[in-house]
């Protein structure tokens, strides 16, 4: 069975898919124009901040928006998974600016929604999310790193996110600081990367995925107004959009196992005759993405379920997707023997891209943690 019929059947299994041609239209995208820049955006010689503003003119930001109410995450994860199978540095970029839109569309401040959240749902404007520190902090594996303290007509804020993706001079993103005036309380708000007091600073090289305009970002006593503050106290607003948060990485998950499975494929017919004794075969990825699809997709219907069990099911979904991923780009290089060896083959960027998945946040690490803390 192809990647595209397993695709089809997990989507059939949970009902139709909304937005099914902007998926489409994503994909084809991707396949045309993505693919030519995978390799100079993995090399850090491309930050597509052009294309992503076209997959937001196609409507690739905005099908999670809530309505009424109600919001549902399958298109979004699935047209992530389409730029995924493609390139997995703008995949991760896809969620950055998805999960930007998911804090603005869920926030209770009009003046923000007014004013920002169609710019971010159709790509006019850019941006990510700066959660890595504070889901850390969440869980007792890091201290909040930013300060802020109440003056009139909002916030100054201070310190220093040695990881911020998705971000441009004129980006904006999603974080949290605690209150210095009242420990303990904390406050998420969006921060404006125009602000003269806000400094991107460029990281060291990474692994992989070094065109995703990653940056260590100082505040410098800056002022956030009123009108940029997602959320005051943070807390219950945080819960009510971590589900989504972490769900919206399945795409990432998904997308990059398809195209392993797609290289074992690719190479079925030169070396097939010795590939057959390896262990991992092509079938049981198709299998494994199959049942991870399904779930995610029955999953992402009901984003803002607030049982206990629930939120387990997505913490161990998200859990099981980072270590597939990981065995799938292990199964493709394997498969591949030497010529996946080349800097040139797809095969070992794919590896490269699977161990973000496991290592962003949350973690393998973090999410084994959460699983034994609840």
């Amino acid at each position: 069975m192809s990647s595209l019929a397993v695709s089809r059947l997990a989507v059939e299994d949970s009902g139709p898919l909304p937005s099914a041609s902007v998926t489409e239209a994503v994909a084809a995208l991707a396949r045309k124009e993505l693919a030519p820049l995978a390799a100079a955006i993995d090399a850090g010689e491309v930050y597509p901040a052009e294309l992503m503003r076209r997959l937001g003119e196609l409507g690739a930001w905005s099908t999670h928006v809530p309505k009424d109410g109600v919001a549902d995450l399958r298109a979004a994860i699935q047209s992530i998974g389409a730029i995924g199978e493609v390139c997995g540095a703008t995949a991760f970029m896809a969620w950055c600016q998805n999960t930007l839109v998911w804090y603005a569309a869920n926030s209770g401040n009009r003046k923000l929604v007014e004013r920002l959240a169609d710019d971010f749902a159709t790509g006019k404007v850019l941006g990510g999310t700066g959660l890595s520190n504070p889901m850390k902090s969440f869980f007792g594996i890091e201290k909040l790193k930013l300060k802020g303290r109440k003056v009139e007509g909002g916030y100054v804020v201070r310190g220093v996110l040695p990881w911020v993706s998705n971000l441009g001079p004129d980006h904006f993103f999603g974080t949290i600081f605690e209150r210095e005036d009242e420990p303990g309380s904390l406050v998420m708000f969006l921060a404006d990367c125009a602000d003269p007091s806000i400094t991107l600073q460029p990281c060291k090289p990474f692994l992989a995925m070094d065109g995703t305009g990653t940056y260590g970002v100082q505040f410098r006593d800056v002022f956030v107004p009123d009108d940029l503050i997602l959320a005051d106290p943070a807390g219950p607003f945080v819960k009510k959009i971590r589900a989504g948060f972490i769900l919206l990485q399945a795409g990432m998950a998904l997308g990059l196992i398809k195209d392993c499975i797609n290289i074992m494929d690719e190479v079925e017919r030169p070396l097939g005759h010795v590939n057959r004794y390896l262990p991992q075969q092509p079938v049981h990825f198709r299998d494994l993405a199959a049942e991870l699809e399904a779930e995610t997709m029955a999953l992402a219907q009901d984003p803002f379920n607030t049982e206990e069990a629930y939120w387990r099911k997505v913490i161990d979904l998200r859990l099981r997707a980072g270590d597939a991923s990981v065995a799938a780009a292990h199964a493709a290089m394997l498969h591949c023997g030497a010529r996946g060896y080349l800097k040139s083959h797809r095969a070992q960027r794919r590896l490269r891209e699977a161990y973000f998945v496991a290592i962003v946040t949350p973690a393998t690490k973090q999410l084994r943690k959460m699983l034994a803390d609840a």
